[in-house]
């Protein structure tokens, strides 16, 4: 299995049927003996950044609007910026991985502007208790893999499993044109 840490790609299989996680791609965010927390990335919603955080509409990318994070806290805003290469990230963000932070949404957008490639808002987030994640990866729910830095900002993120599905090495790939009910092939 693969280690599961911060940065790391979850990408639902098909037989994940949770329709909150159905066809989802999660980027971990945290990940440790005490649970793991991430967002949605290929979930957009028809609502405008600007609509709920004025502030924010100018750095975030493109499509800008909030993405749906997950089935926690759905009513909260969680940002997640792609830092610019060989950047230090500034105060206000917190890193994740060498290219990706989360933001501090309480600060200013033009505090960080210069440092970041682009930001990305979700509403809500997921996240697991103390070994629940890891049962779900057992149990066949989520295939683990490495993530790029630019996964969580695709302008149009409709096809993301698939791009990410089709770069994994070896059986893994394989798995991009896999039906859901494999019985009926």
């Amino acid at each position: 299995m693969a280690e599961i840490r911060a940065g790391m790609l979850l990408l639902a299989s098909p037989e994940l049927l949770d329709p909150n996680f159905a066809d989802a791609v999660v980027l971990l965010l945290d990940a440790d003996e005490g649970g793991a927390m991430g967002v949605v990335i290929n979930r957009p919603s028809p609502v405008p950044v600007i609509a709920v955080l004025a502030g924010w509409g100018d750095i975030v990318a493109e499509p800008e609007v909030l993405f749906r994070g997950g089935p926690v806290s759905p009513e909260g805003a969680l940002a997640v910026a792609l830092v610019r290469d060989g950047t230090i990230a500034p105060p206000g963000l917190r890193p994740v991985t060498d290219r990706l932070a989360i933001v501090d949404l309480e600060g200013e957008a033009d505090d960080i502007d210069a440092a970041v490639d682009g930001v990305r808002i979700f509403a809500g987030y997921a996240g697991w208790g103390a070994g629940q994640l890891e049962g779900e990866i057992d149990g066949g729910d989520w295939y683990v893999v490495p993530s790029l830095p630019p996964d969580a900002f695709q302008a149009d993120p409709t096809d993301l499993w698939r791009e990410v599905m089709r770069r994994q090495p070896g059986e893994l790939a394989w798995h991009v044109n896999r039906p859901v009910d494999p019985e009926l092939n």
